[in-house]
């Protein structure tokens, strides 16, 4: 087995959040080791080319670290995972990817194991504290209706090229679903949308959204199945129903865009509460510390599974600081994240 020693803290995920604190430890001078189970910014890798945040520029920035745009406007995807690729280098980073941990155990002395599996052959970690910044959506949702594991069906809008010409059904009512259905119709594919309430919800999409796919909709530019839910998905179309009723739509392809879930085995296998509808972990907000003392929860992660989302980067970069002043010792009053809300 391979030691890789002991340590201050061991980190574990290398979001913006994780490398924002694998930032703030090294100007603290801890030693710590940092793991991810994929690459940094994993989840965002897996966005669809050229998406832009909704957040601006300077609130999903992160270490102090200016986030520029040759146009100004809002980072794409790709720039942004440049722009974290940029921060791990220019700070000299380490970071122990595709290394997932896998056991959190107490050892003795009152150290951590944390156990890992890189390439090379399980390896074991010892730490005085563990952060968890591991995010919150981690896997789709299930639609849980026969044909959803058909090789034209995904949870996972990547290109609207793929799907110019063709038959699109998108499952979901949020952001990420009419996003997808207005970039695949501007691509020339031809796209309706399922979704289980009477209409779109106004409060859970982007207010610039909803103008344009109200329009198609309305214009039948956009096929709009409202109070529907998918029962069957075949190689050629989705059985689709309302209230007693089904209906065939046809469907060359299938996006399920309907949320995404938290993976919270590492939360559970360390002892960590979780509590309410999202099952999120339990932890004293002065210090992020978790029910378990020298365990603690950073980022996304505090979100469990979140409905409506109300934990994201903008407001998570006052973790960091906490969660350094209760390792060094100091105790920080409560203070309001520097953007408490969504920023649009």
């Amino acid at each position: 087995m391979i030691d890789h020693g002991s340590y201050d803290v061991a980190l574990i995920g290398a979001g913006p959040i994780g490398i924002e604190l694998a930032v703030a430890l090294k100007r603290a001078g801890m030693s710590y080791i940092h793991f991810d189970a994929k690459q940094i910014g994993y989840t965002i890798s897996w966005f669809p080319q050229g998406t832009q945040f909704f957040s601006s520029n300077e609130r999903i920035a992160i270490a102090g670290v200016p986030l520029m745009t040759a146009n100004q406007s809002k980072a794409t995807r790709e720039e942004y995972l440049a722009y974290l690729r940029m921060v791990v280098r220019m700070f000299e980073l380490k970071i122990n990817t595709y290394e997932p941990v896998t056991k959190i155990e107490r050892g003795g002395g009152g150290e951590f194991l944390i156990h890992s599996n890189p390439r090379g052959g399980p390896a074991v970690t010892r730490a005085k504290s563990i952060i968890l910044s591991t995010g919150g959506t981690d896997r789709p949702r299930r639609l849980g209706c026969p044909g959803e594991d058909l090789p034209h069906v995904s949870h996972y809008f990547r290109d609207p090229h793929e799907y110019f010409g063709k038959n699109l059904l998108i499952i979901g009512g949020k952001n990420s679903a009419v996003e997808a259905a207005l970039r695949c119709h501007h691509a020339g594919a031809n796209v309706a949308i399922s979704y289980r309430r009477a209409a779109l919800p106004d409060k859970s999409i982007k207010y610039w959204l909803m103008p344009e796919i109200n329009g198609l909709i309305a214009s039948k530019r956009i096929g709009g199945y409202f109070d529907t839910v998918p029962v069957a998905i075949t190689p050629t179309h989705v059985r689709l129903k309302r209230g007693g009723e089904t209906f065939d739509v046809p469907a060359d392809f299938v996006l399920a865009l309907i949320g995404y879930e938290q993976d919270n085995t590492l939360l559970k296998m360390a002892g960590i509460e979780l509590s309410g509808a999202n099952t999120a972990p339990v932890f004293d907000p002065q210090t992020m510390m978790s029910n378990v003392p020298g365990i603690y929860v950073a980022g996304t992660a505090i979100g469990g599974t979140q409905n409506s989302y109300t934990v994201f980067i903008e407001n998570c970069h006052v973790h960091v600081a906490r969660i350094v002043a209760a390792l060094s010792g100091r105790r920080v009053e409560t203070a309001p994240a520097v953007y408490d809300a969504p920023e649009s």
